[in-house]
């Protein structure tokens, strides 16, 4: 069988070629069941791929930006699968590594929404070849040379290399990439209770944070998104994601020489959702695409919610995005049109002007 991406190799590279966004941690095998019901009444299952990072990273690609994604896989045919499918949507994949001693993880769910109860997940990634990564397994060189690298704290939770790993990548260090952390709390991860705190931590070493209200309640005991970012002093950008209501952006880089922090809340559009699970990565890449473009923070978090939209309205993890401009066009909206957008399934194929998609 061929195998496409190297082995373990030591972190020395004579050139790494710089890309927008270099997204590092675990993606699996998603097995996606065949009609609803219980695991354990599901015949049969479609397979896919999901990750946090590879979802940004594939989003990315996708809207014409340079993605690279590093991670570890199994030496096996879901290793292959993930190698595969990732690098299809244009993500560079050299810079993961084949793992022969552990397996790709994977993991089934429910068609339910994994932000309800009305759902089952059920994980095979304990000890899994990602759980493996650290600050020796992996290419520091290629994980440095982007303009942004994404992290998020699932990959805290994998392991204590994993964790040493984040510190090592979260450090302070000449020549940086901009570091974006999205919080991505999974409680059942954490063994024990450390979890909040590292996260914590974890972020506070960023220059960019994604966070949504519930989990920062669920982690720290903060709701309210001012008391969030007041929690975050360091990072430039805090980002609050407040669901259907929408995004809050704490911009401590607009007012650097003050010292006050700016503030700009984004309502999402109204969306005809037919799948959750992968809107906040979504976000994320709109975000980050935004950012790599230069536009002020309001169009950003515009771009977030346009993104995550594309994924609201598909069944799985990744969705098309919007062409370039189609999205420009939504997010340059004025603040009546951008309240009464309503976007169902198949509106990042539409070529409609803006005020074709508009509802009353």
């Amino acid at each position: 069988m061929t195998r496409t991406g190297p082995r373990d190799a030591p972190d020395v590279v004579d050139a790494v070629d710089v890309v927008d966004v270099v997204a590092l941690g675990e993606s699996m095998v998603t097995f996606l069941p065949s009609r609803p019901g219980r695991l354990a009444d599901v015949p049969s299952f479609d397979r896919t791929i999901g990750g946090a990072e590879s979802n940004v990273a594939c989003a990315l690609a996708a809207a014409g930006h340079s993605a690279r994604w590093i991670s570890r896989v199994g030496d096996d045919a879901f290793g292959d699968h993930l190698l595969e499918a990732i690098g299809a949507y244009g993500v560079d994949v050299t810079s993961v590594r084949r793992d022969p001693a552990r397996p790709t993880g994977v993991y089934f769910r429910t068609a339910g929404d994994r932000a309800t109860d009305a759902h089952e997940v059920a994980y095979y990634r304990a000890g899994s070849a990602a759980s493996a990564m650290s600050a020796k397994s992996v290419d520091l060189a290629a994980a440095r040379a982007a303009r942004v690298l994404h992290l998020s704290g699932i990959t805290a939770a994998l392991s204590g290399d994993c964790l040493d790993l984040l510190w090592e990548l979260t450090g302070p260090r000449p020549g940086r990439p901009l570091v974006s952390f999205d919080v991505n709390f999974r409680p059942g991860l954490w063994a024990d209770n450390k979890g909040p705190r590292v996260l914590l931590d974890l972020a506070r070493r960023a220059d960019l944070v994604f966070v949504g209200a519930d989990e920062a309640e669920e982690a720290w005991g903060l709701r309210d998104a001012a008391e969030i970012a007041a929690a975050l002093p360091e990072p430039e950008l805090v980002v609050v994601k407040q669901g259907g209501s929408g995004a809050v952006a704490f911009d401590r880089g607009a007012c650097a020489a003050t010292g006050v922090t700016d503030s700009v809340l984004v309502p999402a559009p109204r969306v005809d959702v037919v799948a959750a699970v992968g809107a906040g990565d979504a976000f994320a890449a709109g975000f980050l695409a935004a950012t790599l473009r230069g536009l002020p923070v309001r169009d950003r978090l515009r771009h977030g919610h346009l993104m995550a939209a594309a994924v609201l309205t598909v069944p799985g993890d990744l969705a098309a995005p919007p062409a370039r401009d189609h999205a420009d066009r939504l997010a340059a909206l004025d603040e009546r049109a951008w309240e009464t957008l309503r976007l169902g399934p198949g509106w990042t194929q539409a070529e409609q002007a803006p005020e074709e998609v508009r509802t009353p």
